[in-house]
């Protein structure tokens, strides 16, 4: 389901005439995934405190597909402790994905915005099936003992999507609120120009995600 951003995003392709899909659902060929493979999600997994056997995706719910890129629009909640531990893993050594360094400084940088959108419950506890795997959710804010299940689960889910989105031959692009575009001479957060872009600003992002998907 589509969010403003992402609605944005879509007008703006469409007006740029891209040739993308919407809402792209990836089914998930289970035996594309191998031991190592699996071996990088088993370590994410535990480093996050799960127990039991790893979850796997049947299908993944990408925001757009261009050819082989996928567009991923990652909210405030996804810039956390979890999310950095996950892309500590040998997972981000063993592939080259272009957005890991800005995104381990992003995590480091913005969890407050993490806390501030996603201390409902719904969404720091996550659903039943985060429990069972990471335990029981702390008080919302409260990072001690178990912590976020919701929020581990995420950060979990976000690293089967890179390495399962890869072996199935496709190049994922994530972008997220704190992309920067330098517009009218200075850098202007994308999230604040999306809200509202001007005829102008639509074309230069329509460039500006040409250029990320070459």
């Amino acid at each position: 389901m589509m969010h403003l951003m992402t609605r944005q995003l879509d007008l703006i392709l469409k007006d740029g005439g891209a040739g993308y899909e919407a809402e792209f659902e990836l089914p998930v060929v289970s035996h594309y995934l191998d031991e190592k493979g699996k071996s990088f999600l088993t370590e994410i997994f535990s480093d996050l405190g799960g127990e039991g056997s790893i979850p796997l995706f049947e299908k993944i719910k990408l925001d757009f597909r261009i050819n082989r890129q996928l567009i991923l629009w990652d909210t405030e909640v996804h810039f956390n402790r979890y999310r950095l531990a996950s892309l500590r893993s040998e997972l981000y050594s063993e592939f080259n994905f272009s957005f890991v360094d800005s995104y381990k400084r992003l995590c480091r940088t913005y969890e407050k915005d993490a806390i501030k959108a996603g201390l409902q419950v719904r969404v720091w506890n996550g659903p039943p099936f985060a429990e069972r795997l990471f335990g029981k959710a702390n008080e919302p804010g409260d990072f001690s003992g178990n912590g976020a299940a919701g929020w581990k689960l995420q950060a979990y889910n976000d690293s089967q999507i890179d390495l399962l989105t890869r072996i199935h031959g496709y190049k994922i692009i994530r972008l997220c609120p704190y992309e920067t575009l330098m517009i009218g001479g200075s850098l202007k957060r994308l999230d604040q120009v999306l809200i509202n872009p001007k005829e102008e600003q639509r074309e230069m992002i329509f460039n500006w995600l040409m250029r990320k998907i070459q």
